[in-house]
């Protein structure tokens, strides 16, 4: 049995190999145009058959003439990466920003992650961001922190400006919304422009701050390893160490009850171990601490309800008659955590999105079962078929020739009892998306809050999102990320196809963030005094 096994994991282990090689050479190669008109059909075929929302912004008629365009254009063969540069120009004529293309990258075997584990690449030190014509170093870690808010001219020679521009033909957004394009472009820098030349072991900043101009060179380099203590040097070093004190029972059971406190609230914070940041962050601030802000990062990660609940809470508690919620950089989430959020904002029973519609039934199997998922998933989701499958007839259902679906944050829900009652602002820019818009539109929408700062660059009268395919092409082993499920709010304007848009329109600039100043929050702040 133990040599069957052994061959067993022999044969998986040679398959694997030689899967990476045949995976490595596929999307390196030049592809035959036969090979990548094909892949154009393939994903067009997809998408109608799964979007629910296909030619909500773009006609039936343009979409065809478009992709039919792009195959007409394909007449020399192509790598798969500058396949997925021309295919994304026009998949975003989709006009839905949930729905993504990402080219294919070199796969590594195990020897291969083994080394590469031992690497560091102190570009991932820095943080960026894009305003009015200026790409800037927003955070930095490290090394590196003393780079914060130093502009960055060109990466290896290459005008950012240029890059940006070059970035934004490949972003999907929401309609016609322009906001998100260059938002995510700033946000994502380094992300992008892997995308587009590829896995880069060194790059070349040109930066610039108050007094020059300078060159910034990266690359990836060996982690420093702790060095190996002999034993002598250990036994030195247990020398000099004091004598470890022995913790008596209280202090176990205090250090214990310390431990559990803090993993709890980072829970409820939603603690993201690799940024070392919290999800959640809750204080009093302004003049004589009476405004309360939240700043939501996303709607994710963590026990959200514990975090709501205390909250609010506190500012019962305090009496505070100004809130302000930041949802700025938000890129969405849960929708029950928006529900839950919101049922502290009304003092009324309310339903915040309609049922969803979709093409078909059964949108988790099409989830499971994508040409991307692992066997594993595939199995586990075949054992447990029959509790989705119960589960997925019970929330669709069909109306005049339509199928919709029913998320819990589609029924009627009660407002809590701790609902505030004093004046609400919303904080939101163009990287304000998908869940964080649908929240705005409600707030908007019944006209609940002030909105300042910049059209969200998540659509008011909803998007594609929910469950998602993630299907390769057959040639080119791009992937494409298909929404399944058309949100939405009860709350429409028209013209169809933008974001929530301020009350309140002010958009910062790279000089705010030099003077250390944050224009929309400081409006708010303003605003409150003045109301007094």
């Amino acid at each position: 049995m133990k040599r069957f096994l052994r061959l067993c994991f022999v044969a998986v282990a040679v398959s694997s190999c030689g899967s990476i090689a045949t995976y490595n050479k596929a999307v390196t190669e030049l592809h035959p145009i036969e090979d990548l008109h094909e892949d154009v059909d393939a994903v067009y075929k997809q998408l109608q058959r799964l979007h629910p929302r296909l030619y909500q912004f773009t006609s039936k008629e343009t979409l065809d003439y478009k992709f039919d365009s792009l195959k007409t254009a394909i007449n020399t063969p192509m790598t798969s990466r500058d396949f997925y540069k021309e295919l994304a120009q026009v998949t975003k004529y989709v006009g839905q920003g949930h729905m993504s293309l990402s080219p294919p990258s070199k796969r590594f075997d195990r020897k291969e992650r083994k080394a590469n584990l031992k690497l560091k690449f102190d570009i991932n030190n820095l943080k960026t961001e894009y305003l009015k014509g200026t790409l800037f170093i927003s955070n930095a870690k490290g090394n590196d922190s003393l780079l914060k808010h130093v502009e960055i001219l060109k990466v290896d020679g290459v005008s950012t400006n240029y890059l940006i521009h070059k970035f934004k033909k490949t972003i999907a957004s929401d309609g016609y919304n322009t906001t998100f394009h260059k938002r995510v472009a700033g946000k994502r820098f380094f992300g992008y422009y892997n995308r587009d030349i590829g896995r880069f072991d060194s790059i070349s900043l040109t930066l610039r701050n108050a007094d020059s101009t300078f060159i910034k060179k990266y690359k990836r380099l060996p982690k420093v390893e702790k060095k190996k203590e002999t034993d002598s040097t250990k036994l030195d070093s247990l020398k000099k160490l004091p004598s470890k004190k022995k913790l008596t029972k209280t202090e176990k059971k205090a250090k214990k009850a310390k431990f559990k406190k803090m993993r709890k609230d980072r829970q409820k914070y939603g603690y993201n171990y690799t940024t070392k940041t919290n999800n959640r962050l809750f204080k009093f601030i302004g003049k004589d601490s009476a405004v309360a802000y939240m700043k939501i990062r996303g709607f994710s990660r963590g026990k959200y309800k514990d975090f709501y609940k205390e909250v609010f809470k506190k500012i019962d508690s305090a009496g505070t008659k100004n809130l302000v919620i930041d949802l700025r950089d938000n890129f969405g989430g849960r929708l029950n955590e928006i529900t839950n959020l919101y049922s502290y904002l009304t003092d009324k029973n309310f339903t915040l999105i309609n049922k969803s519609e979709i093409n078909r039934r059964l949108p988790r199997f099409k989830v499971a079962y994508s040409n991307t998922s692992a066997l594993g998933t595939k199995i586990i989701y075949s054992l447990l078929s029959p509790g989705f499958l119960v589960n997925d007839i019970l929330r669709t259902s069909k109306k005049d020739g339509q199928l919709y679906y029913k998320f819990k944050s589609a029924k009627e829900t009660e407002p809590s009892p701790l609902n505030f009652k004093g004046d609400v602002y919303v904080l939101i820019n163009g990287n304000s998306f998908s869940a964080s818009s649908i929240i705005s539109t409600q707030l908007k929408g019944s006209k609940r809050a002030t909105i300042v700062g910049e059209e969200t660059g998540g659509a008011y009268n909803g998007t594609v999102a929910g469950f998602y395919k993630n299907y390769e092409l057959p040639n080119t082993k791009v992937r494409a990320r298909i929404g399944l499920m058309h949100i939405d709010s009860k709350y429409k304007i028209e013209p169809d196809g933008f974001g929530v848009t301020p009350d309140i329109e002010i958009i910062p600039t790279y000089q705010d963030r030099l003077n250390g100043v944050d224009p929309e929050l400081e409006w708010v702040l303003d605003d409150t005094e003045k109301k007094k």
